[in-house]
């Protein structure tokens, strides 16, 4: 079991980022409604929900449920209505993407939506409730207004006249046949009549041909005292053609002797209504940014488009990455890389104009374009050139001219069964490949590369598990003196123990916990297991060279590796002197490793350049750094013309000009030993030596050293 936790990251302050966008909600949102708290105890109230917010954004699972009931909340706080709910939509959709505790959110702009989406509909629910509660007090005053005529009749239609003329819902009293007997003067105008218009007139004329069936079948079974009360959904012909979508409401009243009497019907105009849950709906289906579709709309768009593709030509996907875009906000501002975002969309819609194609955003800087290809759609260089053509032409905001290129990753012609979803992770997979090499490309979707690297992925993110689970282990191998095959010192190495399947090796090993982050913890654990080790036979097998440990560029540029060494040197015992630790000479331009090198240094710890050889600023390193000890590349020394190469034969001289000690690595011939051993190396590691194994193996070679 490890024994070592890594360090925690430093997390920024969540309530900070809550609290202002709070505020900034509060202030916009009294500017445009009348809410029934005073200002602080408003701010309170955003602030919770915020945070109910912020951990469904953070969850990983798809409950809406907080957001619809956050929107019913909303309309509790007093009169809200549409003016509250798009300030609110406005404020969300900008406010909860910027807040650094969600940085990390993956797919973070999806989530926003869809959250942001149960909040209307939940505030859509409780409207409609408040409305409905509203006309059903409404009834209950009418029903006595009339029930009262029977008995005071002048009192009770001045009443009955008071409310009626006064109310902004329509309000119609018809008879049991149908009739209109009185209507109000809103119902006229909401269908286009004068006042007194409808009087006399059959309601069932005035409805929708697709809905009066229904309607007629409700009113029959509310005479019939099988329901009390109809609430529908209508569609209502105003005079001049139009419909006018509308909510129904009908009862009945009945005589002094329960006898039914009349209908009241009250009619609300859903109009406004209707188009506020189209724009809802749009909102929640497009980027607000840009305005083009978002990654849930283009998902259910490329299904579709899979099942109608063309046999002959089929689609083709393009998964676009703007390049540099995180140096533009950095350095200009969060505000310009937005209109960069813009810009940057329009520009591919002027490259897809005369194609059937979709463009979306999905996230941050990347996009989606899916071609429905014909005869004369250009070939997929042509497309991306065009892009980046575009993309070439300055761009100008604040002064500013940008001019940035875009890399992608494209799978064309994909078969018609395949899933939508695994179609958008191809494309993205193929994207990252892209970027690999340099800003600017694209490549094509390749199937085998693809499968390799989900195999290397699974093997990492299984890592952590196998770890847990005891597979991985400390191995040992000794690292040699070339003059005589003597261990100089042992070296610490990672084994994954995979019966079943190829054992990686430790170079493969650190290389996926680099890439998941788990090196800072099982790197922390090699350490201490291999200090205490080498502490135990310094003290009882009288072997007193050092233990050698190589680090990753993760590792050496970790704030606190200094931190990590001194515990560890204090808690195995093992001196300082007796340590000694590999750095990448690739890490060294990362901010923070040359310290960490020289911290290192002041501890005592050899220190030793790794990886050598390979870039031009290798010797200069040795010579401005405090190390005494180089090891050259593997790769170098695996070299197939290594024997004639005067270059390797040049760079012993100019380490030894330095005064470092030259170590070599991946040795596994005797061939490759004499070599080098003639050419001025001291020491060597590699299979020729020995292979890593398990302490107890090791330790019979320690013998006279």
């Amino acid at each position: 079991m490890p024994d070592l936790q890594p360090d925690q990251p430093t997390v920024p302050d969540p309530d900070r980022g809550r609290h202002l966008l709070a505020r900034k909600w509060a202030y916009l949102l009294s500017g445009v409604t009348v809410v029934s708290l005073g200002r602080d105890e408003l701010d309170t109230e955003l602030r919770g929900v915020l945070a109910t917010l912020c951990a469904c954004l953070r969850g990983t699972s798809a409950d809406t449920a907080p957001a619809e009931r956050i929107g019913a909340r909303l309309v509790g706080l007093g009169y809200v209505g549409e003016p509250g709910l798009r300030c609110t939509l406005d404020v969300l959709a900008k406010g909860l993407p910027a807040l650094p505790e969600l940085q990390a959110v993956d797919r973070l702009a999806e989530r926003v939506a869809l959250t942001l989406g149960a909040l209307s509909c939940g505030f859509l629910r409780a409207h409609e409730r408040s409305v409905l509660d509203q006309q059903e007090i409404m009834h209950l005053s009418l029903l006595k207004a009339v029930r009262d005529a029977q008995w005071h009749l002048k009192e009770s239609e001045a009443r009955f006249e008071e409310v009626v003329t006064s109310s902004a819902s329509g309000i119609a009293l018809v008879s049991l046949d149908g009739r209109i007997v009185r209507a109000n003067a809103a119902l006229a105008e909401m269908l286009g009549h004068q006042p007194g218009e409808l009087t006399g007139s059959v309601l069932y004329d005035v409805v929708h041909s697709g809905t009066v069936g229904v309607l007629r079948t409700a009113m029959e079974a509310l005479r019939e005292g099988g329901r009390e009360r109809v609430r529908q959904s209508q569609r209502l012909l105003r005079k001049d053609g139009d419909v006018a979508r509308i909510s129904l409401t009908a009862s009945l009243l009945r005589d002094a002797e329960d006898r039914p009497g009349y209908f009241v019907v009250v009619v609300e105009d859903g109009t406004e209504l209707v188009l506020l849950q189209g724009e809802l709906s749009r909102q929640a289906l497009h980027d607000v940014l840009t305005g083009l579709p978002n990654r849930q709309y283009f998902g259910t768009h490329l299904e579709t488009a899979l099942r109608r593709a063309d046999p002959v030509y089929g689609v083709t996907l393009f998964h676009v990455d703007l390049d540099a875009f995180g140096m533009v906000c950095n350095s200009l501002g969060r505000r310009i890389g937005e209109q960069l975002l813009v810009h940057f969309a329009q520009r591919l819609k002027v490259v897809m104009a005369g194609e059937k194609a979709m463009i979306a955003r999905f996230h941050s800087d990347e996009f989606g374009i899916l071609v429905e290809n014909t005869a004369t759609t250009p070939d997929i260089g042509t497309i991306v050139r065009a892009i980046n053509d575009e993309l070439a032409e300055p761009f100008f905001v604040d002064g500013h001219g940008l001019a940035l290129s875009a890399s992608a990753g494209v799978v064309h012609r994909p078969s018609k069964g395949i899933d939508p979803v695994e179609l958008l992770r191809a494309a993205d997979q193929t994207l990252r490949r892209a970027k690999e090499r340099r800003r600017g490309q694209w490549k094509m979707f390749d199937r085998e590369a693809d499968a390799d690297d989900r195999r290397t992925q699974a093997l990492a993110v299984g890592m952590a598990g196998a770890w847990e689970h005891g597979e991985i282990s400390v191995r040992y191998r000794p690292m040699a003196r070339l003059a005589d095959g003597g261990v100089a010192g042992v070296e610490a190495r990672l084994h994954w123990d995979r019966p079943d399947e190829r054992v990686p090796a430790h170079e493969q090993c650190a290389e996926l916990a680099e890439s998941t982050g788990l090196v800072l913890p099982l790197g922390d654990w090699l350490l201490r297991a291999a200090g205490r080790q080498g502490e135990w036979w310094r003290q009882r097998a009288g072997f007193g060279l050092p233990m050698v440990a190589g680090l990753t560029g993760h590792q050496v540029s970790d704030d606190a590796l200094g931190t990590r060494v001194t515990r560890l040197l204090a808690d195995t015992g093992l001196p300082p002197d007796q340590l000694m630790l590999g750095v990448p000479v690739g890490a060294l331009p990362v901010s923070g490793v040359i310290e960490n090198v020289t911290a290192l240094a002041d501890l005592g710890v050899h220190v030793m350049l790794d990886e050598f050889g390979l870039g031009p600023d290798d010797l200069r390193a040795v010579q401005d750094l405090p190390v005494d000890i180089v090891r050259v590349d593997r790769r170098l020394a695996e070299w197939q013309s290594w024997s004639d190469s005067t270059f390797l034969g040049a760079l012993v001289p100019l380490v030894r000009q330095v005064g470092a000690t030259l170590v070599v690595d991946g040795i596994h011939t005797e061939d490759q030993a004499s070599w080098w051993r003639t050419a001025g190396a001291e020491l060597g590691t590699g299979d020729y030596f020995g292979v890593a194994e398990p302490a107890a193996e090791l330790a019979g070679q320690f013998a006279g050293t």
